[in-house]
C-alpha cells in the first residue's frame, strides 16, 4: 500500500452526526447474488474477506438480493470478522420464487419480521444501519421510522438510513428519529441529488453512501453478460442509447489512460473528489476489481480533472427503465 493510500486507509468517514466512523469506501454485495449474471460463492466470500483485512469497514447488503442468499453469504464472510465491520442492511421489497419484484412492504409488523430473518441469515445480534429499500406509497415514512426507531431502543439496530428518498420524505422521516445516511445513486454520468437533495442533507446532517458510481459497470466498459444480467433492461446499456454511450465509455478510457488510472479508478475518484464527505459503495464481486476500486484511494483527482471529465461524459438514457423511474422517490419534483 503507498503512502497515499495509507493517509486514505487511515481516513474515516462518519455517516451523519449520529452514526458511526467508515472506511472512505464501503462495499455493496448485490452483485454478488447474480443480479448481474453468474457468480462464485468463494470468489464471493474472498472478497469480502480481502475488503475487510484491507480496512473496508462497511459492508451493504439487503434481505431481497437473492431471496436471503446474500444476506447468508455476507453472514458466512463476516462469521470471526464481526467486530471489523458495520452491515447496512436495506429491506422491505418483496420478491416472488420466479424472481419477480411485489413492491414494498414497511408496514411496521413487516419491518419487525424482516429484520429478525436478517439477524438470522446474517448470523449477528444487532445490525448497524437498517433502512427501507424504497418508500412504500401505502405506509407514512413515520410509521416505518419509527418501527425502526423502536428497534433501536431494543438494541436490534443502532442506526436508521434511508435509500433513494426525496427531501420531503427525508425531513419527515428525521424528525422521528436522527437519520444516519441516505443511500441514493451517484456518478459523473447521474448527478441528480447535487440539486436538491444533497443541499437538504447538509442542512439536516445526514450523510450519503453512493451507490452505481460506476454507473453500474458502463463508465468502465462492462456491458451486460447474458438474460440474468438486470443491466439488460436497463436505458443505458440497450439500443440506440447503448450505441450512443460506447463514444463516451471510450472517452472516458482515454481520459484514464493519460492519468495512468483505469476507468473504474477515475470513476470513483470523481465522486470522492466532488463528495469527500459521503462514501462511495462500489459493487466489486471478485478480489481484483476490488483491489482495482481500492486503487482510487491513491489517485485523487484534482478540481480541473474533475471539470474536464465532467465536460466529457455524457451519458444517454436514465437510470432505471420508466415505470422504476416514476416510483422513485427520489426522482420526484
Amino acid at each position: 500500500m503507498g503512502t497515499n493510500e495509507s493517509k486514505q486507509a487511515q481516513r474515516t468517514v462518519k455517516l451523519g452526526s449520529t452514526g458511526p466512523e467508515v472506511f472512505p469506501l464501503g462495499l455493496g454485495c448485490m452483485g454478488m447474488s447474480g443480479m448481474y449474471g453468474a457468480t462464485d460463492d468463494a470468489e464471493s466470500i474472498r472478497t469480502i474477506q480481502t475488503a475487510i483485512d484491507r480496512g473496508v469497514t462497511l459492508i451493504d447488503t439487503g434481505d431481497f438480493y437473492g431471496m436471503g442468499h446474500n444476506e447468508m453469504l455476507v453472514g458466512r464472510a463476516i462469521s470471526g470478522r464481526r467486530e471489523k465491520v458495520q452491515l447496512s442492511v436495506k429491506f422491505g421489497a418483496l420478491r416472488g420464487p420466479d424472481n419477480s419484484w411485489g413492491g414494498m412492504d414497511t408496514r411496521p409488523a413487516a419491518v419487525k419480521n424482516f429484520v429478525a430473518y436478517s439477524l438470522k441469515r446474517l448470523g449477528v445480534e444487532v445490525i448497524d444501519i437498517y433502512r427501507p429499500a424504497r418508500l412504500d406509497p401505502a405506509v407514512p415514512i413515520e410509521d416505518t421510522v419509527g418501527a425502526i426507531s423502536d428497534l433501536v431502543k431494543a438494541g436490534y439496530v443502532r442506526h436508521i438510513g434511508l435509500s433513494e428518498v426525496g427531501v420531503e420524505t427525508l425531513r419527515r422521516a428525521h424528525r422521528v428519529h436522527p437519520i444516519a445516511d441516505l443511500q441514493i445513486e451517484y456518478a459523473v454520468s447521474t448527478r441528480g441529488p447535487e440539486a436538491e437533495i444533497f443541499p437538504v442533507l447538509k442542512e439536516l446532517g445526514i450523510s450519503a453512501t453512493l451507490y452505481g458510481v460506476l454507473s453500474r459497470g458502463l463508465l468502465s466498459g462492462s456491458k451486460p453478460k447474458g438474460k440474468g444480467d438486470y443491466r439488460a433492461y436497463l436505458p443505458r446499456f440497450t439500443g440506440a442509447n447503448g450505441e450512443k454511450n460506447e463514444d463516451a465509455v471510450a472517452a472516458i478510457q482515454r481520459f484514464a489512460q493519460e492519468r495512468k488510472m483505469t476507468p473504474g479508478q477515475l470513476a470513483i475518484a470523481w465522486v470522492l473528489a466532488r463528495q469527500p464527505a459521503f462514501v462511495p459503495v462500489v459493487g466489486s464481486k471478485t478480489v481484483a476489481q476490488l483491489e482495482d476500486a481500492l486503487g482510487a484511494l491513491s489517485r485523487p483527482l484534482s478540481k480541473e480533472d474533475a471539470a474536464a471529465l465532467e465536460s466529457l461524459v455524457k451519458v444517454s438514457g436514465d437510470r432505471y427503465g420508466e415505470e422504476q423511474m416514476r416510483h422513485l422517490d427520489s426522482e420526484r419534483r
